[in-house]
């Protein structure tokens, strides 16, 4: 089954130079490695105030007083 995933996925990387020792291929890789990889970045936290809820009008309040409590936040 692995044989079959490997020969449909193209290779990272070819060498061109029919010359390269094998302290040379190891060399490019071990750099190549070294390079890449890790794990990725956090995801950047939304700040509050351009949170999509606050795009939608709550409901005001109503009764005594309520047109005081309509600009306080909730």
């Amino acid at each position: 089954m692995s044989g079959a995933s490997e020969a449909s996925t193209p290779p990272v990387f070819r060498i061109v130079n029919p010359d390269a020792t094998p302290e040379e291929v190891a060399a490019l890789v071990a750099v190549l490695s070294a390079l890449g990889g890790g794990e990725a970045p956090a995801p950047r936290r939304r700040p509050a105030w351009g949170s999509p809820h606050r795009q939608v009008r709550r409901t005001l309040p109503h009764g005594p007083g309520g047109w005081r409590t309509s600009t306080l936040p909730h």
